[in-house]
């Protein structure tokens, strides 16, 4: 399966280049959830990223940014 090292902007991920897998079109998802579990008196949550197109010099390349309103309902 092929992946992309897509950049993650804000939240907990701000800062990371991961591996994300892609679609059948050779892209990644519009979304990307992470499932965090609970610890000690800390709930679980899930964290949303929304994908954005960003634009170095004359190419581009998708990236995803936190949605906080997003993951406070994902969140319940």
């Amino acid at each position: 399966m092929k992946s992309a090292d897509t950049e993650f902007v804000g939240g907990p991920l701000d800062g990371r280049i991961l591996p994300i897998p892609l679609g059948p079109m050779y892209g990644v998802p519009k979304t990307y959830k992470v499932p965090v579990p609970a610890h000690g008196e800390t709930p679980a949550r899930t964290l949303v990223y929304i994908r954005a197109k960003q634009q170095r010099g004359a190419r581009w390349y998708w990236r995803y940014e936190y949605d906080e309103a997003a993951s406070a309902r994902a969140s319940g």
